[in-house]
């Protein structure tokens, strides 16, 4: 119906601007603009811009003041912004106005945006959360719009309505919590079925092989390492593209564990490199991996890189044929990669190779956490393979950590009773046939 806009259409934009908060000041009788004292400064202000690369005012000022009077994180704001760009892109798809509220009801840009976000959630475009999440997102612009004196309707844009949650707390007393959304709202069905992080599920040992064999002859050099960091040693994209060549040359070797060398990260390593909530500890990394890194670090390939870069960030391992980063400093994401991965699947995907079809960069990190909670349960049981998955993949409480032993449960369970089933099945089979 709506042409799943959500992944094939990219019209409005969304980037980034180096931030600095200005105030008006009066010198020599001039109105100027200084810088604040103690003013937020950022270097990746996200900010949206239409395809004729007009900005988006509204959305922009909206990033602006999250920013700099709420004092939001700026991951946050990024994720904000991230949809409601897709948003706009849907906007100008439509050639529809974000500020145009006809009488008719299902006429109306909002109304019409949810029933995208429905269809492609159907379809298996976008999770559920994807949809409930962007669905949330513009409502609240279009609150702080509102609220602003930015947009006035004629008419009221949706119903709101209270909802009644309840829970218990700590001590066990029950509890209410009164919550405020709109008819708009989409309800966020999860899919049936154990999921690991960000709603993704392993590869299997021969897919895992099967696609870093297939990487190594059909992919560059940098996105085979960069899957093969994810694969065996369970990093996140945003850690493995702010991975430094300091910190290959520091790292140590593991006394507890022969072949695997420890690599520290986070801010308060030395060269500091980024990890999600800022979590500062060291990862296992093998001693052939590790070795592969080093010889890549001092290759031909690399050192032309870099003679491209900035100072900044010339001691950064991977480095696109232009001399940048492969992510944008501070943030999980990497435009490059995606670029990357897209063109390693369609190559997948032309020579057979069917397991590329809907795989992600995160399966690498799910799947080395998988087999180390599967190593780990046999060697010490579940407990002990709890802090284990945690300390290895620097989780930030037990709890995401305990996903993965559970789903291994759940996992095993499953197989045993459809083994189980098959083979009262081709008994009976074979009773009926004889």
């Amino acid at each position: 119906m709506y042409g799943h806009f959500l992944l094939e259409v990219s019209v409005a934009t969304l980037e980034h601007i180096r931030f600095v908060p200005y105030r008006c000041a009066v010198t020599d009788g001039k109105v100027d603009y200084v810088p604040l004292r103690r003013g937020r400064e950022v270097q990746a202000l996200p900010q949206i811009f239409w395809a004729d690369h007009t900005p988006w005012k509204e959305a922009n000022l909206w990033a602006v003041e999250r920013f700099t009077r709420q004092a939001v994180a700026i991951e946050t704001i990024e994720s904000n912004l991230r949809c409601l760009a897709s948003y706009a892109a849907f906007l100008e798809a439509q050639n529809l106005k974000w500020f145009a509220f006809p009488i008719r009801k299902e006429e109306r840009c909002l109304v019409r945006y949810r029933g995208a976000l429905v269809e492609a959630r159907n379809d298996g475009l976008i999770s559920p959360s994807t949809a409930t999440m962007r669905m949330r997102q513009v409502i609240h612009f279009y609150r702080w719009v509102q609220a602003r004196g930015l947009f006035s309707p004629a008419s009221p844009i949706w119903r709101d309505r209270i909802v009644y949650i309840r829970y218990f707390d700590s001590v066990g007393f029950e509890r209410t919590l009164a919550r405020l959304t709109t008819d708009l709202a989409i309800p966020n069905r999860t899919r049936p079925g154990e999921r690991l992080e960000d709603g993704l599920l392993p590869v299997s040992a021969t897919d895992r092989d099967a696609i870093l064999d297939f990487a190594r002859e059909n992919a560059t050099p940098e996105l085979f390492r960069i899957l093969s960091l994810g694969f065996f040693a369970g990093l996140r994209l945003g850690t493995i593209c702010d991975l430094r060549v300091e910190t290959l040359e520091r790292a140590v070797p593991d006394p507890l564990a022969p072949g695997l060398y420890r690599l520290a990260v986070g801010p308060g390593a030395s060269p500091p490199v980024h990890t999600k909530f800022a979590v500062t500890g060291q990862i296992w990394i093998p001693q052939p991996l590790l070795d592969d890194l080093r010889e890549y670090a001092g290759s031909v390939r690399r050192l032309m890189r870099e003679a491209r870069a900035t100072q900044e960030d010339r001691n950064l391992l991977f480095l696109t044929r232009f001399g940048n980063g492969y992510g944008r400093r501070g943030s999980d994401r990497s435009a490059a990669v995606n670029v990357e991965m897209s063109s390693l699947r369609r190559a997948g995907m032309r020579d057979g190779l069917g397991v590329l079809r809907h795989f992600h960069m995160h399966q690498t990190r799910c799947t080395f956490a998988t087999e180390l909670a599967r190593l780990a349960i046999a060697a010490g049981g579940a407990v002990n393979a709890v802090a284990i998955v945690k300390d290895a993949l620097l989780h930030r409480d037990e709890a995401t950590s305990f996903r993965y032993i559970r789903f291994l449960e759940k996992t095993s369970a499953r197989q045993a009773a459809a083994s189980a089933f098959m083979a009262a099945f081709t008994g009976i089979v074979n009773q009926s046939t004889s």
